[in-house]
């Protein structure tokens, strides 16, 4: 199914504002929405402003996407507090025909990851950009304890990736976990599950980007005909 677009081509921000609006048709009134992380998410977090009477709260996967929450009246509740969510709607940085992701270019995969955990239906937010057909393209983040950094990223190297420390202000980014990130790059990743799987089991590994566990079950694709929704 696809939802038209206005006549005019619209730019990416304009797609990512349609996606977000779309979002709201999986939002059920009187729910706790899981809620993520990014710049898409943020057109999802602004619509869902409009709707906030009719739900009770969010539990939201970063500090950043907490702030805006709160600061448009949405209630935020933790994750501990709720047993379970019916839908969380996130964006991804890949996303491949089978509902598979790679996330994290936010810097919030293991927060992400928690929440889809919660939730009964995962619907990915995106632009037409984020389809391919094999994970890889984008570097890889992972989440991993600072002592392991090197560790971590001769492993990656063994299989042929490029890991490199994620840096801002020209030192390490720390999450809001506490740890570092490692991009990699050169991934050509045919077997996510699998590939989530191995990964996860490296010690100093807190998250790897890769959501096959916690796939897609739908997504919500920014085109220039419109929203395109795909079914996984």
């Amino acid at each position: 199914m696809t939802i038209p677009a206005p006549s005019l081509p619209l730019s990416q921000d304009a797609l990512k504002t349609l996606v977000g609006q779309a979002a709201l048709h999986y939002v059920e009134p009187g729910s706790i929405v899981g809620v993520g992380t990014g710049s898409t998410v943020n057109k999802f977090i602004d619509a869902l402003a409009g709707i906030k009477d009719r739900i009770r709260g969010a539990v939201s996967s970063s500090e950043a996407s907490t702030a805006r929450l709160r600061a448009l009246g949405i209630a935020v509740l933790e994750a501990n507090d709720v047993a379970s969510l019916p839908v969380y709607i996130d964006g991804a940085d890949e996303i491949d025909e089978r509902g598979h992701m790679v996330k994290g270019g936010g810097a919030a995969l293991t927060r992400e990851k928690i929440v889809a955990a919660l939730a009964e239906r995962f619907v990915c937010i995106a632009d037409e950009s984020k389809l391919v057909t094999t994970l890889g393209a984008f570097p890889l983040p992972v989440e991993v304890v600072p002592m392991a950094t090197a560790h971590v990223a001769r492993r990656f190297e063994a299989l042929g990736g490029q890991p490199r420390l994620r840096l801002a202000g020209g030192v390490p980014l720390v999450t809001d976990n506490g740890q570092h990130i490692l991009d990699v790059s050169g991934l050509v990743i045919t077997d996510p599950l699998a590939f989530e799987c191995e990964v996860n089991q490296w010690p100093g590994v807190v998250t790897v980007g890769v959501f096959a566990h916690q796939k897609a079950g739908i997504c919500l694709l920014g085109t220039a005909s419109g929203v395109r929704t795909l079914s996984f």
